[in-house]
């Protein structure tokens, strides 16, 4: 993964309360508490070249004395860190996780100070080694085995600059890139590292590359028309075998997956056959019932993709990429729309019940 951190362990402290003030009832001050707190333009990269320690540690309560019976709370002590965090226990178990800016998680809380409960002696603060997992956010998630294009297409339709060339796994890392509209709606689309068959029993880059596919709203799936092999050792396979074992790889690691909205781009439609072989693959996806005693049992995934719209697609000449665009655009809208209407609802259901 080269330069690109996706996780980052942490040892987090809150502050030890202040003692207490036995002769007088006094109570020492709250230990400081540790905050994660999400902010946009923060990466784990920056995180730890900033504090290579990797260590966070409130504030101590002040303690009790004859001018202030009741002791100051302890500084509190805040982590920002980027949007698109989960935050793990050491054990794995997620605790909790950012996803807008602004949005705070209460990772050590601080001690409480002395008093005439805990006989004027203070409490230290909460510790624990937790750790932060990136998972990117993006509208859109390109989904696709090596070579299939993904890369040329990115910086077709974005801004962004992916590296790319002619052998399998040109993408180490996830890109990002954004669509802009000519009123000015941006979508940001994220390139993800390309998939191979057992990606969901993590060979190549299996989970790192799933994991991000669970953060975008939509999948845009992109198949080589002409067909893909990995190595001379690996089989050769069709677009349409394609789609299902992508199909499959992503159900075999989360089957809800599978729910988000998909579209399908067609790429290298400017090679020879190509519209003979878009032909044939528009009959098999229209009835794929018909065509799957072709593979062999463990490819054949239980539930088949439904995709918005299928484009056809060359980066090599530019053909359909304006109408890809479109319907990207088409597909994030409609689906913005059905969120509205579903929290419009849910509001006024509560507004009933309230009544």
């Amino acid at each position: 993964y080269g330069n690109f951190i996706d996780d980052l362990r942490l040892y987090v402290r809150g502050g030890t309360g202040g003692m207490g003030y036995p002769r007088l009832g006094g109570e020492g001050g709250r230990g400081g508490d540790v905050w994660f707190v999400a902010q946009e333009r923060t990466t784990l990269k920056s995180i730890r070249e900033r504090y290579p320690q990797k260590r966070f540690v409130a504030g101590t309560g002040a303690n009790s004395s004859v001018k202030a019976l009741k002791g100051d709370k302890g500084k509190d002590c805040e982590v920002h860190v980027p949007l698109g965090i989960s935050v793990l226990c050491d054990d794995g178990k997620q605790i909790g996780e950012l996803n807008a800016a602004g949005e705070r998680f209460l990772a050590a809380r601080g001690g409480l100070g002395g008093s005439l409960a805990t006989n004027f002696i203070p409490s230290k603060g909460q510790r624990r080694v937790v750790r932060l997992d990136l998972k990117l956010i993006a509208d859109v998630g390109l989904v696709g085995f090596p070579n299939a294009g993904k890369s040329s297409l990115l910086s077709k339709i974005s801004h962004a600059k992916p590296e790319i060339a002619n052998y399998a796994f040109t993408t180490v890392q996830p890109e990002l890139g954004k669509i802009m509209y000519s009123d000015h709606k941006q979508i940001s689309i994220a390139d993800l590292p390309g998939l191979i068959e057992g990606a969901h029993a993590n060979k190549g880059m299996g989970h790192k590359f799933l994991k991000h596919v669970e953060r975008t709203r939509q999948l845009l799936l992109v198949v080589d028309i002409s067909g893909f092999q990995l190595s001379i050792k690996t089989q050769f396979r069709t677009a349409f075998e394609t789609i299902l074992l992508l199909t499959k790889e992503l159900e075999l690691y989360k089957e809800e997956l599978l729910t988000k909205p998909a579209l399908l781009a067609i790429n290298k439609m400017d090679l020879p056959c190509a519209k003979d072989n878009l032909n044939e693959l528009m009959k098999q996806l229209q009835n794929p019932q018909d065509f799957l005693h072709l593979l062999e049992e463990e490819m054949i995934p239980a539930n088949t993709l439904e995709f918005k719209d299928i484009i056809p697609v060359s980066t090599y000449t530019g053909e359909g990429i304006e109408e890809l665009k479109a319907r990207i655009r088409k597909s994030v809208d409609e689906e913005a729309e059905q969120e509205n209407e579903e929290y419009r609802k849910k509001k006024l259901l509560l507004l009933r019940t309230s009544e």
